[in-house]
């Protein structure tokens, strides 16, 4: 293919140079038997599920302290597949009418695959959720041989139809200069992983990329979501120079003085040393959902005591900032027998089930938390998620004050911890001045406000373009929560996804954010945008940008 740049979607916003390998997972069934021993046909299947399972499950393991525990909660939906009744059932009925074992996991899979394609959003991803169990079945029945991808050459650009979670999790950003893929989005599993991997990807490329050979050089630039095929000296070079800057472990200010805090997100313990490794100034964002899965029961008040008292250990000089359980919309817990609904997203969430059908966890959890707050040596902050209304709001307030109450009757050591909320809804945003009154700090997620800023579901490819934190709707939102907050003394963070976006940082610094939090990964990169960055320029440059309508003149205004 002769050089030429093809367009798709970026993940990273990082670009690597390297050379081309197909991947192409896809498995060729032979001719079915015309007759099968059913009973036998039955147990290879039976026993393929177990080494199926066996196999999901260290995968979840090793992709959990690899990446994190958000990304590595894929494999447990995988495990929920492998083991659906209806699917297993008709792989069951398909061999005792005379099917080859792997020709039932076909036919049975490939239903449902065709049916969630034909669905739109989040749901339309689970088909290659299925495609990954169903080729992992196929796999083991057939005796074909898994593409290890851990063990690629050097310098490799993975090229691909699509990768799956189980895919991308193998590869090491060590020896891989990036992928892309001709399908997906930037919500995608596949992009997902990029991101917390810190690897360069470009996705969606279309037809296009199957025009791409073999061994062509290419530089994958995730930033402008484009492929380069067949890339001049410089644009080579400019690929080359993009290695990503080095650990800055001091806390850092902006070149005429302002103090910008530098945190890292974090979702299991052992993120923790990797997160300090990083130059993470402490933890902005510890989600405690890590706690609760993969259990049949949820944890005692002891064990979370000791999870968050090591988190602040580690940061005996930095804040802590834990996040109360936040689950429903897309995080589930099975043996809390979440309802059904029909938009999660809108529905029993964060705060709302901690009032309510969680109140006895949630004060678990505070009791737990007030106890960390008096024995950790770092400084614990207890932020709120979801919260939407000032009466959600004291609510939670008062669950704080009733379980400091019910440890000074057991005669325990406590201490109340500064306490936030999430700004997640526009109700949030408008309320900010009402919240900041009574907690001491804010902290911005934007991949749920720009959510319903927006009115764009996050998982939804086909509304990916308005899935953009740089909208002006959402630069209005931030700009008007930091002013409110500020305005009655509390300071303000964001731990969304665009806090970890070095070419976002000087306008988060000019709209005053006091904190960025983000994958540990991004730390260095953030911390010397920051120390490049002049507050007061950034200040009139974020005004501007307030006073924009359109997204193309705001990219304008902060380039």
């Amino acid at each position: 293919m002769a050089a030429s740049t093809l367009t798709g979607t970026g993940a990273t916003p990082r670009s690597g140079l390297g050379t081309v390998v197909w991947y192409d997972p896809e498995i060729t069934l032979p001719d079915a038997d015309e007759s099968v021993d059913v009973e036998a046909e039955r147990d290879r299947f039976a026993d393929a599920v177990d080494t199926a399972r066996a196999e999901l499950e260290r995968e979840r393991d090793a992709t959990a302290e690899r990446v994190g525990e958000d990304e590595a909660a894929i494999f447990d939906a995988h495990i929920q597949f492998l083991e659906d009744p209806t699917i297993e059932e008709a792989v069951v009925a398909s061999i005792e009418e005379g099917r080859p074992a792997a020709h039932a996991v076909d036919d049975a899979f490939g239903v449902h695959i065709e049916q969630f394609e034909g669905m739109e959003g989040r749901m339309a991803e689970r088909a290659d959720d299925l495609r990954d169990v169903r080729d992992r079945l196929l796999r083991l029945l057939t005796g074909g041989d898994r593409v290890n991808l851990a063990d690629l050459p050097e310098g490799s650009v993975v090229l691909a139809e699509r990768l799956t979670p189980s895919d991308t999790a193998q590869l090491d950003p060590e020896t891989v200069a990036g992928f892309a893929t001709v399908t997906g989005g930037r919500t995608s599993h596949a992009a997902i992983f990029a991101r917390s991997l810190a690897l360069p990807a470009v996705v969606g490329l279309g037809e296009a990329l199957n025009d791409v050979s073999e061994g062509t050089e290419v530089v994958v630039d995730g930033d402008a979501g484009e492929l380069l095929v067949g890339p001049d000296e410089a644009e080579r070079e400019a690929a080359r120079a993009e290695e990503g800057a080095d650990v800055v472990e001091e806390s850092v200010e902006t070149s005429d003085g302002r103090e910008i805090e530098v945190a890292a997100n974090v979702g299991r313990p052992a993120e923790l040393e990797p997160a300090a490794a990083r130059g993470a100034d402490g933890v902005g964002l510890y989600r405690t959902e890590f706690l609760f899965l993969d259990r049949q029961s949820p944890p005692d008040e002891d064990e979370q005591y000791e999870t968050v008292r090591d988190a602040l250990d580690t940061f005996p000089d930095g804040r802590v900032v834990v996040r109360t359980l936040d689950i429903g919309g897309d995080k589930q817990i099975p043996y809390l027998d979440l309802p059904e609904e029909e938009n999660p997203f809108l529905g029993e969430r964060g705060i709302r089930r901690s009032l309510d059908p969680d109140a006895e966890l949630f004060r678990t959890q505070l009791r737990a938390l007030l106890r960390a707050a008096a024995d950790g040596a770092g400084e614990l902050n207890v932020m709120f998620p979801l919260v939407a209304t000032v009466e959600e709001l004291e609510a939670a307030i008062e669950a704080v004050d009733d379980a400091a109450a019910d440890l000074a009757d057991r005669g325990v050591d406590h201490e109340r911890p500064s306490l936030g909320v999430m700004v997640e809804t526009p109700s949030a945003v408008f309320m900010a001045d009402e919240f900041a009154r009574r907690v001491d700090f804010l902290s911005i997620g934007t991949n749920d406000l720009t959510q319903y800023v927006m009115a764009a579901d996050r998982e939804n490819e086909r509304v990916g373009d308005l899935h953009d934190p740089t909208h002006p709707g959402v630069v209005r939102a931030i700009g008007r929560t930091v002013e409110q907050a500020h305005a009655n003394d509390a300071w303000v963070g964001m731990c969304g996804e665009m806090a970890g976006n070095p070419d976002v940082t000087e306008l988060l610094v000019g709209l005053g954010l006091d904190e960025l939090s983000m994958s540990a990964v991004t730390v260095p990169d953030v911390k010397v945008a920051v120390s490049e960055t002049e507050y007061s320029a950034a200040r009139e440059r974020a005004d501007s940008a307030r006073r924009v309508a359109t997204r193309s003149e705001l990219h304008e205004t902060i380039q």
